[in-house]
């Protein structure tokens, strides 16, 4: 057995690509005394048989950006380690049967021009030219990426192995982690069958072994093999030399030529979970058994699309395991849970072209101690410990498979391992014609259809243009801006700060002045040290020792982390999320206070509840703490009340409001609603490489508070530092000019006729009778508001160019007098 060293400043537990790049990244930053332990061989699990496809464009902008790496790393890597990646930029192509799939491609291409990728629509006839073996029948267009490649994947993980053991990495094959230590939430080693290892940072690249890798840490994370099945052609001369990496999703399918053959792979609809009770202990370099049947459908569309594999046959027919999670992106990060112990793991398939640009930001983020840019599409901190149960995953995974080659329509769900989270609201809602949709496993409505329509499960968002419920979300849209709506934000995310010390640790990490009086509100961010924006919450006062922080559903888990990390040791205070104690039911809109009036004892007039404050009001059998604060931009109270009593509050208002025209309303409206008002949303508007000043929202941020028992808010020098230097970008709102087309997210904004960055979201503003959205520009640091503005705006969509007005007011209400009402 190999020995192991008795101590380490890092642990990486995966000897597949993943683990190799971390190893190999960390070295590159001067950490040498990193061990690489490997329960068999390196590459032994999925690693060796993937298949090596090197894209570029990913679903963000961020993604794309370690993609690129990706793909520049393994075209020099031989040079510096001696073993060859076998990299060729041989380009890809992307076929549409549909007319909705060729709007995906076409906004995918625009998009990849927003993130610097080349991408180019070509003709049916240029397609069919540039791969002559395939069969254009039913082809309605095509998108050619020129600078995708292909490499092999396992010298690509040999190759960064002999990298990092170059520099001093230590590499253990045949040496399994059978623990990990972990004291007072931090991680301080692992446990393996040669001997401990003490260490401060541990890293779990243990691949579709990462679950269980994961609860000796006692972190539960999300992610399960699934049987991949790939076919290899025999060899033929017919098949030309460098041919693009060739995609027909429509058809679930991905073709690869190598050495003279052709590589077919599947991402078909229905999956199938592999190991889910559990991995034999000796599986290495092994294979699982072919299911024809499974694949036969494919096979015989495949044939169809390429002919000459029905005439050479086939030489190989492969079926192997590979991690998927719940939402097809993968894992990255410090857990929540235990600070020091890292993941990198449930690749979905794009391992391979991701791990070089994954291992470099994991490796910056441990050693630099924070993320090195936005990296929420795929931190760890979005995951539940819910989401990894058996009776989730399970269902889940069988599904992400195929979605990796579905359409990708706007606010699509999953229709799988769904229900898991209700509202005390959920039945009354349904009863409303809810149709639901599901974020952070909470069922929320999306929209609700008009009375006399039947509800029940969300039909599929099916479409890139109009759809269905289009009218449906306008007339909540209406209701809210004209009389008033209701929304359920009880699935929001509550954590209750007590103790001595609340407010001097809150003010140690808002930008805003929390000293406030008890029954105040607050809109305040969380900074990192650069001033960017790591999170983006309400905190109300609840008495001198508590309050109550709200957030959103998605973050919770991540803001609760942050919180707790930044929370000085020899504070007293602590921390809790009590999301699930209390309902929450929003009233908003113009007739708000009259409906309110009605049914209460108490003043809630202006002078007695003013915005961005709460007290307690006495509504039908209920005691309910009033919020008068919006998300939606008009006059609102968020009503809080103990679970229980949350539906005869619903009852009470849905009754008593319907002489007024109150109208349920769901997230979808919500959002359009934001929108229009400019609201920013934590995720997509702004994130934690968002500067807070170049995001728009100088005017909560108060440098000038007194510092507290714990010294100067988180962020205050960058803040301070930005203030003097000038801002570099600046966040616009834009509306189209056209009302026709839709804007969703990443649509290129052009400035001038030259592309300068991307809508951040995007949405209908019903009210403003057009598509708006919004994103980031660039801006020099002497430049005027009335300068900036003066430029020609323009939104491609879909390779089209649309004008577009550009402000830095709100286009709905701009001196915020609805919302103060």
């Amino acid at each position: 057995m190999t020995a192991v060293p008795a101590k380490a400043q890092a642990v990486i537990i995966g000897g597949g690509v993943i683990g190799c790049s971390v190893a190999y990244h960390l070295a590159k930053l001067g950490w040498r005394d990193v061990v690489l332990l490997e329960r068999k061989e390196l590459t032994s699990g999925t690693t060796w048989h993937a298949a090596g496809l090197i894209g570029q464009l990913r679903a963000t902008a961020n993604m794309t950006k370690l993609a690129r790496y990706g793909a520049e790393l393994y075209a020099k890597l031989e040079a510096e380690t001696g073993v060859a990646t076998g990299f060729r930029r041989v380009g890809s192509l992307s076929l549409a049967l549909t007319g909705e799939r060729l709007e995906e491609l076409r906004r995918g291409a625009s998009m990849a021009r927003a993130f610097d990728v080349e991408a180019e629509e070509i003709s049916v006839a240029e397609a069919g030219r540039r791969h002559p073996l395939t069969n254009m029948a039913g082809v309605v267009g095509a998108i050619y990426l020129p600078r995708d490649g292909q490499a092999d994947p396992g010298n690509v993980a040999l190759s960064m192995a002999r990298g990092a053991s170059n520099a001093g990495v230590r590499i253990c094959e045949h040496v399994k982690v059978t623990g990990i230590r972990v004291d007072k939430a931090r991680v301080r080693g692992v446990m393996t069958e040669a001997g401990p290892i003490a260490a401060e940072v541990v890293v779990n690249c243990a691949g579709m072994w990462g679950r269980e890798v994961g609860r000796l840490a006692g972190v539960h994370l999300p992610l399960q093999a699934c049987e991949h099945f790939y076919i290899v052609s025999e060899p033929s001369d017919e098949i030309p030399s460098g041919l693009p990496v060739l995609r027909v999703t429509d058809e679930c399918a991905y073709y690869k030529e190598d050495a003279g053959k052709i590589m077919l792979g599947a991402f078909e609809p229905n999956a199938k979970p592999w190991g889910v009770d559990g991995i034999p202990e000796a599986f290495s370099f092994d294979e699982l058994q072919p299911d024809l049947e499974h694949m036969a459908p494919i096979l015989e569309t495949a044939t169809r699309r390429m002919p000459l594999l029905r005439r050479i046959g086939i030489r190989t027919f492969f079926n192997g395991p590979e991690s998927f999670t719940h939402d097809n992106r993968y894992l990255l990060g410090e857990t929540p849970e235990v600070a020091g112990f890292f993941v990198a793991c449930g690749f979905n398939s794009v391992g391979i072209q991701s791990a070089a640009g994954a291992g470099k930001a994991l490796a910056e983020w441990i050693v630099g101690g924070a993320a090195p840019f936005d990296l929420w599409d795929v931190d760890v901190r979005r995951t539940f410990p819910w989401q990894s149960t058996r009776a989730f995953i399970g269902p889940r995974v069988s599904e992400t498979l195929g979605l990796l080659y579905a359409d990708h329509f706007p606010f699509r769900q999953f229709a799988t391992s769904r229900g898991v989270r209700h509202s005390p609201l959920h039945d009354a809602l349904a009863a409303q014609g809810a149709y639901f949709g599901e974020v952070a496993g909470w069922e929320r409505p999306h929209w609700f259809l008009p009375r006399g329509e039947a509800a029940g499960r969300p039909r599929p968002h099916d479409t890139w243009g109009r759809p269905r419920w289009h009218a449906h979300v306008a007339a909540e849209h209406m209701a809210v801006r004209t009389g008033v709506g209701l929304f359920d934000m009880s699935p929001f995310g509550k954590i209750r700060v007590e103790g001595r010390d609340a407010e001097a640790v809150l003010q140690r990490i808002c930008a805003n002045d929390v000293a406030i009086a008890p029954g105040r509100i607050v809109y305040t961010q969380w900074l990192n040290a650069r001033g960017g924006i790591e999170a983006d919450v309400t905190i109300a006062r609840l008495d001198e020792g508590a309050y109550l922080v709200v957030t959103s559903a998605t973050t919770v888990r991540r803001d609760l982390a942050w919180l707790k990390r930044h929370t000085p040791e020899e504070a007293r205070a602590t921390a809790l999320d009590v999301s699930s104690g209390e309902a929450c039911l929003a009233l908003m809109g113009p007739n708000a206070r009259r409906l309110l009036a009605t049914l209460t004892p108490d003043d809630v007039s202006n002078a007695a509840l003013p915005f961005a404050s709460q007290r307690n009001i006495e509504l039908g059998m209920a005691h309910v703490r009033a919020h008068r604060i919006s998300y939606v931009g008009e006059l609102g109270f968020e009503l809080y009340v103990p679970t229980e009593f949350a539906k005869g509050l619903m009852c009470l208002l849905l009754e008593a409001g319907a002489a007024l025209g109150l109208r349920p309303a769901g997230i979808l409206a919500m959002d359009t609603l934001r929108l229009e008002k400019a609201f920013r949303h934590f995720g997509h508007d702004i994130c934690d490489e968002d500067h807070v000043l170049e995001a728009g929202l100088g005017f909560v941020v108060k440098s000038e508070k007194p510092n507290g028992r714990f010294g100067e808010f988180i962020g205050r020098g960058a803040v301070l530092s930005k203030r003097d230097l000038g801002l570099q970008r600046r966040l616009l709102q834009f509306k189209l000019e056209d009302p026709e087309p839709l804007l969703f997210h990443n649509e290129p904004v052009l400035k001038d006729g030259r592309i300068v960055g991307f809508l951040t979201s995007g949405g209908y503003g019903h009210a403003v009778g057009a598509a708006i959205g919004l994103g980031y520009v660039p801006c020099r640091a002497e430049e005027s508001t009335e300068e900036l503005l003066a430029s020609r705006f323009e939104i491609e969509v879909a390779g089209r160019r649309f004008g577009a007005t550009a402000t830095v007011r709100p286009l709905y209400d701009p001196t915020g007098a609805r919302l103060r009402g």
